[in-house]
């Protein structure tokens, strides 16, 4: 490669790994303990290993087509106007279960910081909903330079906590596992992995370099599974059992703090992710959309806290088996459409067939069906 092909690499495989890592993986070390870490190690390997699979049909999908869109507007084209609604309720219902997630654990985190107790939660998780609607009515652009460090301070906190707690890991924390919680860490860890949503932007930055895509997506799929299995190591191995689900909680103060602007950061990136789809794809109002992203979410939040099964991990799991698995599937689907009816010819072709199709599609179901046993218990 020479320099402008490296620089190109470099912020297209950026965006993904920037995508792919958000405030979810505080609670992978949660599911990683509950069923037992080397399980959850088996999930992050083979769970990348298939979304690295899907993202590949979608970067053959865009390559495929001339013209930018995103995945609902490729839905679209390959799958008739029900292929766009699935795709945007899919959008619309990850990011919802993501923001809830986020007014969960901030409450529960500004409660522990404050009060050493988690009993002011739902109070604090609404008051936070309140003032991030608030920043964003006041103006999305002076807040996008804390989206573009969002990434970053992930990245950042989740080395410092690998290097200062690497030498209190218990090999015994390791090797403990439960065998009636080995589905609980599936919607966690798929939601962590997701990255869908950045392929057509990342298509767009290598539009002059399409070569680049394959190995841009295979590379911004290891670099979150590396820092994801070295994070659940760290916390796991250092607190086993007791690990809470958002865990900064379980490193002190400062961590927490960290855990809170990391959460920030996603929530604020997520929020005007949905409010420019709802403005410039639905066409909608500035108000209505910012009413869509900001107050139903807190009022959703205040009606799923009076059930005890939702928590911030509970709403990243749902968000991640049901978002997540229904846009796999229709990216799948998009693939064998695209093959027929694509306008450009792809520097790469993934083979696929129906079988392919209805073997990873069934892994999603499967995920799907596990989360609705889950809450009707």
């Amino acid at each position: 490669m020479n320099k402008i092909e490296k620089k190109r690499f470099f912020v297209a495989t950026s965006i993904l790994v920037g995508t792919c890592i958000g405030a979810g993986v505080l609670g992978i070390p949660y599911v990683a303990a509950s069923a037992g870490f080397l399980v959850a190690l088996a999930y992050i390997v083979l769970l990348a290993m298939v979304l690295l699979t899907v993202n590949l049909y979608m970067g053959e999908i865009a390559l495929r087509t001339k013209g930018n869109h995103h995945i609902a507007g490729y839905a679209e084209k390959y799958l008739g106007k029900k292929g766009k609604f699935f795709a945007e309720f899919a959008l619309i219902f990850g990011i919802y279960s993501a923001i809830i997630a986020y007014l969960f654990g901030v409450g529960e985190s500004f409660s522990v910081l404050i009060f050493n107790h988690a009993g002011h939660a739902s109070a604090l998780g609404v008051l936070f909903g309140f003032f991030m609607s608030f920043l964003l009515w006041r103006g999305m652009k002076s807040l996008r330079k804390f989206e573009e460090i969002g990434v970053s301070m992930i990245l950042f906190l989740l080395a410092i906590i690998v290097l200062v707690f690497f030498r209190h890991i218990e090999i015994s924390n390791l090797l403990a596992y439960n065998i009636s919680n080995i589905f609980v860490p599936f919607g966690v860890i798929l939601f962590a992995l997701l990255s869908f949503s950045a392929i057509p932007e990342v298509n767009i930055v290598l539009r002059k370099h399409p070569h680049l895509l394959k190995k841009s997506l295979i590379t911004g799929a290891l670099i979150p599974v590396i820092f994801y299995i070295l994070f659940a190591l760290v916390v796991v191995g250092f607190k086993g059992v007791t690990t809470p689900e958002i865990a900064t909680l379980a490193l002190g103060p400062l961590f927490i703090v960290l855990g809170i602007f990391t959460m920030f950061t996603s929530y604020l990136a997520l929020g005007m992710a949905l409010e420019d789809n709802l403005k410039y794809d639905e066409k909608y109002s500035q108000k209505k959309s910012w009413f869509l992203v900001t107050i139903v979410p807190i009022i959703l939040f205040l009606f799923i806290k009076y059930f005890e099964y939702f928590s911030f991990t509970k709403m990243l799991s749902i968000g991640g088996v049901i978002a997540g698995g229904l846009t796999a599937i229709l990216i799948l689907l998009m693939a064998v459409k695209a093959k027929k009816k694509g306008n450009r010819e792809p520097e790469y072709s993934f083979p696929i067939n129906w079988f392919i199709i209805i073997f990873l599609s069934l892994i999603f179901v499967l995920g799907i069906i596990t989360e609705v046993l889950a809450a009707l218990r």
